[in-house]
């Protein structure tokens, strides 16, 4: 992908699997870390264009690389089925998240002021990562899948969280918006949910259909300032 010439390899192993994460040429810099979990289709522009946006910005960011090699989808149609199956092992998806924050620790020597912020199913994970207590300081869901099973008991009263959701997500149910919401207050979570208006799903991404540039841009400010205060 020739919009990331500039982010360095970060490869590693986990029980035979290789993976392949991208991280910021600023990572010794001492600064405030982003992990950045990309959609369904794995490492995409998107994510990319995020991590020199908040490279420009003072953080040092890195995206994970969740599939791993032998996963990574190459359709839409490999990508619904890969991404569901981390979705209900949820328990996989933790984990593969604490790899990437491992990583980026040790590229960084710094495992403190680091948020995981996520797009679409890497918006899941972001909302996975609190809900599995894993060291971050806070989380950032980016249209995300809302959905949570309602025999999993998870309290995620230690993280600030920031949930940005398009009005018109056609892949997200009032319930499972509502039960999130009861989720989060019963955790006494410090979380927010900022609502889009006319938006659709992939509302942020610039190569989707449902690119929503007012909102997009609006987002983006709303998570530069929860960035800024959780970390900075």
């Amino acid at each position: 992908m020739t919009d990331s010439i500039d982010l360095l390899d970060v490869a590693y192993m986990d029980k035979g699997e290789r993976f392949h994460s991208l991280i910021t040429s600023n990572y010794r810099d001492g600064l405030p870390g982003v992990l950045i979990l990309p959609a369904w289709m794995g490492i995409d522009r998107e994510a990319i264009t995020a991590a020199h946006r908040l490279q420009s910005q003072g953080y040092v960011a890195m995206i994970a690389d969740i599939y791993g090699l032998k996963q990574k989808p190459k359709s839409t149609k490999e990508a619904a089925v890969v991404s569901k199956a981390f979705k209900e092992d949820y328990k996989l998806y933790q984990n593969r998240i604490f790899l990437a924050l491992q990583e980026f620790g040790k590229w960084r020597g710094v495992w403190s002021q680091t948020v995981v912020m996520g797009y679409c199913f890497g918006g899941t994970g972001a909302l996975e990562a609190v809900r599995g207590n894993l060291e971050i300081q806070a989380a950032v869901c980016i249209h995300g899948d809302l959905y949570k099973s309602p025999l999993r008991d998870t309290k995620v009263s230690n993280y600030r969280v920031l949930i940005e959701h398009a009005a018109k997500d056609q892949t997200v149910s009032l319930k499972d918006v509502e039960n999130l919401m009861v989720e989060m207050e019963e955790s006494r979570a410090d979380w927010q949910l900022i609502t889009y208006g006319g938006a659709k799903h992939a509302f942020t991404n610039p190569w989707s259909q449902d690119y929503h540039k007012m909102m997009a841009d609006r987002a983006w400010e709303h998570t530069l300032q929860f960035l800024d205060e959780v970390l900075k």
